[in-house]
């Protein structure tokens, strides 16, 4: 038997896909209204197609040589177009003019929304059936809306702290389990290291500070799929983080660094930095950037709020999602499934590639979660962030113009930080400039 004929699968009769690709070409991403038969998928997979498939994940040919494998009259072309804001402004450009854009393609958590707008994305329920048993709560909030799948999640970023044991234990610091402790700590740390901090808060990073937000209980985004959208950046929780970071570093307490720069991988290496609140894709990331630093470190839940909690947020993921105007929906959405989903390329994403799985599968599995990492000495840290992943709040939204807020932010609160200026009064015109920015473009804003 197929291996998908136990899920619900789409079924379409030729005249009905032919409908179909006529609304997904002109931008409609409802999909198709009914699920059709096992031999359509299987006509549709054993037809000669081509997809392209947009992504910036490195290796990532090996998942879909094990595809085309699976599937030999499906031929797909890998197509790196750039990172980050080069990637999404290629996707924009290539649907704006309406051709040019590839069937499948990789897009981050806070993207989607963007890209709903306008009936871009295909939704894929009807395609892939029901995975929500898949994957944790708040992983299947980000790529859904009400029924309706917009992207198959491929990686997640989970919130947990990373810091240095020897350096802790110079400075006769315990591990903080609430903000208040680390505070603390920022300043019995400072006292015995002039030269050093206990971390680093970078100002060209709106997506750590987003992570923050949300493990701290803000919602300050909503849309609606439409025309409205909620912005609320001036939120007692919202002010609660940025009062608290606004303290340490008026107190010089915390670097500023801009991150993922030359001085901020030495810090990291040097030990100017003690610790880093970070993501489930930083362990790995540590292990290549302070290579000299292995069996120091270790890892450990985020600083809670209020003592007792076990609250998480999460900064970065990327899925996989298939453009509504495809000519070939069935088999694209079989691509962003099946190197997503199934249990060999889901392993290999983990394992060969680094990236925090998103899975339960995966955050289950045995070998996973009792691998034992030399350069934390010896933890098990797959383990403490997949348990950390099942704390992650539930129900963050995004905004469908997270470029404009991340630019803002970094125009706004990021200056702030990096000139060690009044981060109150960065956060009152960060939400003022979106809210204008959201009216400007038509946008109801709640």
């Amino acid at each position: 038997m197929h291996p998908r004929s136990t899920r619900r699968l789409v079924a379409l009769t030729a005249t009905t896909l032919a409908g179909a690709l006529a609304l997904t070409a002109c931008g409609n991403g409802d999909g198709p209204a009914e699920e059709v038969a096992e031999d359509d998928f299987e006509a549709a997979m054993t037809t000669d197609t081509s997809l392209t498939f947009w992504t910036w994940v490195p290796d990532i040919q090996n998942q879909v040589d094990m595809f085309m494998e699976e599937y030999p009259a499906i031929d797909v072309e890998v197509v790196n177009v750039g990172q980050g804001a080069d990637h999404y402004q290629q996707m924009r450009t290539a649907l704006e003019a309406g051709s040019g854009f590839p069937d499948v393609t990789q897009i981050e958590f806070q993207y989607i929304s963007s890209f709903r707008l306008g009936d871009n994305l295909l939704d894929l329920a009807p395609y892939v059936g029901d995975l929500s048993a898949n994957y944790p709560e708040w992983v299947w909030s980000q790529v859904t809306v009400d029924d309706a799948l917009y992207a198959i999640p491929q990686d997640t970023g989970p919130l947990g702290l990373l810091y240095r044991e020897d350096l802790f234990a110079e400075a006769g610091i315990e591990v903080p389990t609430t903000w208040e402790e680390y505070a603390e700590a920022a300043r019995t740390y400072r006292e015995a290291n002039p030269d050093g901090y206990i971390t680093n808060m970078p100002g060209n990073d709106p997506g750590q500070f987003a992570g923050f937000m949300w493990q701290a209980g803000a919602r300050p985004f909503g849309y609606d799929g439409e025309e409205t959208v909620r912005i609320d950046l001036m939120s007692p929780e919202v002010q609660r983080v940025t009062q608290y970071w606004q303290d340490l570093i008026q107190e010089d307490l915390v670097a500023v660094d801009p991150d993922f720069t030359d001085q901020w991988y030495q810090g990291l290496a040097n030990g100017v930095y003690a610790s880093w609140p970070t993501a489930a894709w930083a362990p790995v990331f540590l292990q290549g950037t302070a290579g000299n630093t292995s069996g120091l470190w270790r890892a450990t839940e985020i600083p809670q709020w209020e003592e007792g909690q076990n609250v998480s947020g999460n900064w970065g993921g990327s899925t996989n999602a298939v453009l509504s105007g495809t000519e070939n929906p069935i088999a694209a959405a079989e691509l962003a499934r099946w190197i997503n989903v199934e249990r060999e390329p889901a392993l290999r994403f983990a394992n060969e590639q680094f990236l925090f799985p998103p899975s339960n599968e995966i955050l289950q599995d045995a070998d996973f979660l009792e691998e034992e990492s030399e350069f934390y000495g010896g933890e098990q840290v797959n383990r403490k962030f997949a348990e950390i992943s099942e704390t992650v709040e539930v129900d963050f939204e995004w905004l469908p113009f997270m470029d404009y807020v991340y630019s803002s932010f970094g125009e706004t609160v990021g200056s702030a930080i990096a000139d060690r200026g009044d981060m109150m009064a960065a956060l009152q015109a960060w939400n003022d400039d979106v809210i204008q920015y959201a009216e400007s473009q038509g946008f109801t804003v709640e």
